[in-house]
């Protein structure tokens, strides 16, 4: 069984990382009090434009080359930033209905990037030549029990998201920005009287969010994916599952998407584990969904969401 678990383990780590980063993106953006369900459509936009980005560096610099990987994520992250100015001018500028502003969001991205897919490369999907490697890390993969778990088969990007999470979590914790982040989410009117800018705040929070979510879709795309094809089969919403199962906080985000990710791999591998052949594979399938509706509905009372999330802001209110 341990031997199991430790073939896992590799892959449901690499499948949580983007759920976590789409996840911790969506918590900057409603902590800041806007409501995001777009998530899905900024994975999109990401894996698109690091894709693109990373196909035709590649040609030039060599199929080997990390610099190429690395540039695409920084390129998915500028142009999902760029592209979640759309969802940030209509919410915060235009007051519109900030569900249906991010409902838009994931029609457009999925049907533009493709069509912009095929008029630039003849087909609706991108492969790229090669993405990032599984590594065992030195010593560390030699310590009992953790080195199985966490070292070996491991991939650069999980290092750097889990960097981005502590970060992250020191940030709205400890800091002034984070205080001021948190206090458009819940009182935005009291902060604009305290002489905060609730506007800048919020399209700070909208502008991380499709950030970390485009880097997200191009994590998936460098690591088990190696492909744009137009989806990431609603792993963004499942995203925003994890962020209302983690009660808005980064350790409790960090725990739901690791749920998720572990529940959707052994669906997956279900097939080819002996042990686990005699339950039926659409239970394992659904498993996790029917989960996170269960302790959606348990934990409701509980639920601790900004209390300003989705109201529009107007600074002549008081």
């Amino acid at each position: 069984m341990w031997e199991i678990v430790v073939q896992i383990f590799p892959y449901a780590v690499a499948y949580t990382i983007p759920l976590l980063m789409t996840a911790l993106g969506a918590l900057y953006c409603e902590r800041s009090g806007v409501i995001n369900i777009g998530l899905d459509g900024f994975m999109i936009v990401g894996s698109f434009a690091g894709a693109l980005t990373i196909t035709k560096l590649q040609e030039s610099m060599g199929a080997g080359s990390s610099l190429a990987i690395w540039i695409g994520l920084l390129v998915a992250i500028i142009v999902g930033m760029l592209f979640s100015l759309l969802h940030a001018f209509a919410s915060i500028n235009l007051n519109a209905d900030q569900t249906i502003s991010g409902t838009a969001i994931n029609m457009m991205a999925g049907a533009l990037t493709v069509f912009l897919a095929r008029t630039i490369t003849g087909s609706g999907r991108i492969r790229i030549t090669n993405g990032f490697y599984q590594m065992d890390i030195p010593v560390l993969s030699q310590i009992p029990i953790l080195g199985d778990l966490l070292f070996k088969k491991t991939y650069i990007t999980t290092w750097v998201s889990l960097a981005i999470l502590v970060l992250s979590s020191f940030l709205i914790y400890k800091t002034r920005f984070g205080l001021r982040l948190r206090s458009c989410g819940e009182h935005p009117q009291a902060a604009d009287a305290a002489g905060i800018n609730v506007y800048r705040m919020r399209y700070i929070g909208v502008l991380l969010s499709g950030g970390l979510s485009s880097f997200a879709g191009a994590v998936i795309l460098v690591t088990f994916s190696g492909e744009f094809n137009g989806s990431v089969a609603g792993l963004g919403f499942l995203a925003l599952a994890g962020l209302i199962f983690g009660q808005w906080k980064p350790l409790g985000i960090l725990a739901a998407t690791a749920f998720f990710g572990f529940a959707t791999t052994v669906a997956n591998v279900s097939q080819v584990i002996p042990e686990l052949g005699s339950i039926p594979l659409v239970v394992l399938k659904v498993f996790p969904y029917v989960a996170t509706l269960l302790a959606l509905v348990l934990f409701s009372k509980s639920s601790r969401a900004p209390k300003a999330e989705g109201e529009p802001f107007d600074s002549g209110k008081r």
